[in-house]
């Protein structure tokens, strides 16, 4: 009796890698995913596997980032970097009409919907956690944004199950990983015993479409575990978020004298919001060239850091830093259930590491529950 095999996952040799891009090409998707680029791991245009950010990983802790060479040739063997999906639907800056004088009238052009068929190459668990809160946020309530909408429907997703986990990791406290459980067409998990390739599944009908033009083998039991071993390891995370009672905690202390002590280490730079694969601030703005007779209302990404953000006719509603980043931590952590049902959070751990103090949510979440049992 030969090895038992798995009827629902099948393997996909690292030297077939490259079919799979071609598969997804055919089929009208411009393939993004990480690559290397100024010593960051990024996402950006891929065409071939060579690309893909092959023997590199990377380090992170509070308010550091570095990557480095691997011992080995692994594709996917980092964690994440600065970039979120969202910059690829909710676009860092859009045009939202134009206006052009003709004669004594003006004439309005708005934009058609821009279509992109991506194929997104590389996502997380944690990551289809944050498209699935963007989904809501755009496309789940009364008004729907029509770009991110249309576009969003016709992203394939070939997720990658993590294997390892950084220091600043906890997406096992948000339970949205290390495990992708929904959400994507096709799932990888990369192994390097007994060989070095990826155990495949698919999770949608378009997945299955495309895992049958390439005609793999079944996994055998021994892929199989090993690939069970390795998403395993990646749950084992120092970093920790309590999020029990952690809504009515951060209500009750509005006032703690905590966000003074944040406010005298933050910058208000707004790098964890830019990094953060769920905040979505965005302001407007119009402009017009020197003849008087063009106009045009521009959408950017913006943030409740930024002094201005929060601007209204006599001021500003959040003036102090200290306010600020109450603001993101509070709605992030509490006041996003009851807009959108969920947490903002994920657990990606980009704010922390993308910090230039090194302020970190989960530390600062501790003290205020144990300030509060000091209290009490």
């Amino acid at each position: 009796m030969g090895p038992k095999r798995d009827a629902s996952a099948f393997i996909l040799p690292v030297a077939r890698l490259d079919e799979l891009f071609a598969a997804l090409r055919s089929r009208g998707y411009a393939c993004v995913g990480p690559t290397v680029r100024d010593a960051a791991i990024v996402y950006g245009d891929i065409e071939h596997s060579a690309d893909l950010p092959r023997g590199w990983t990377d380090d992170h802790a509070p308010g550091s980032y570095r990557i480095k060479r691997r011992s080995d040739n692994a594709y996917f063997g980092y964690v994440v970097g600065p970039h979120a999906w969202k910059k690829y639907l909710f676009t860092p800056e859009r045009r939202l009409w134009q206006l052009q004088r003709a004669g004594a009238k003006w004439e309005r052009t708005d934009p058609p919907v821009e279509v992109q068929k991506y194929a997104f190459i590389g996502v997380r668990a944690c990551e289809i956690a944050a498209l699935q809160i963007q989904d809501r946020i755009f496309t789940g309530g009364q008004f729907v944004e029509p770009n991110y909408a249309a576009t969003r429907r016709e992203v394939f997703v070939v997720s990658v199950n993590c294997t390892q986990s950084a220091s600043t990791c906890f997406c096992v406290s948000m339970d949205t990983g290390p495990e992708v459980r929904g959400g994507s067409d096709l799932t990888l998990t990369e192994i390097l015993q007994p060989e070095h390739c990826f155990v495949v599944r698919a999770d949608s009908e378009r997945g299955d479409e495309v895992l049958a033009s390439l005609d793999l083998d079944c996994a055998r039991s021994e892929h199989s575990h090993a690939a069970a071993v390795g998403v395993d390891h990646a749950r084992r995370q120092s970093r920790r978020l309590e999020t029990a009672g952690l809504k009515d905690l951060l209500r009750r202390n509005s006032e703690s004298p905590q966000w003074q002590d944040i406010a005298s280490r933050c910058l208000s730079c707004a790098n964890c919001t830019l990094a953060c694969p769920t905040c979505f601030c965005s302001s407007v703005e119009d402009v017009s060239d020197l003849s008087g007779d063009h106009a045009e209302r521009w959408q950017r990404w913006d943030s409740c850091f930024n002094p201005d953000f929060s601007y209204m006719h006599g001021g500003e509603v959040r003036r102090t830093t200290a306010a600020r980043y109450r603001q993101w931590m509070t709605h992030k952590l509490s006041t996003w259930f009851d807009q959108f049902g969920s947490s903002g959070c994920v657990g990606c751990g980009r704010c922390i590491s993308w910090c230039p103090v090194g302020i970190d949510i989960t530390e600062e979440a501790r003290k205020m529950r144990e300030a509060e049992g000091v209290q009490s």
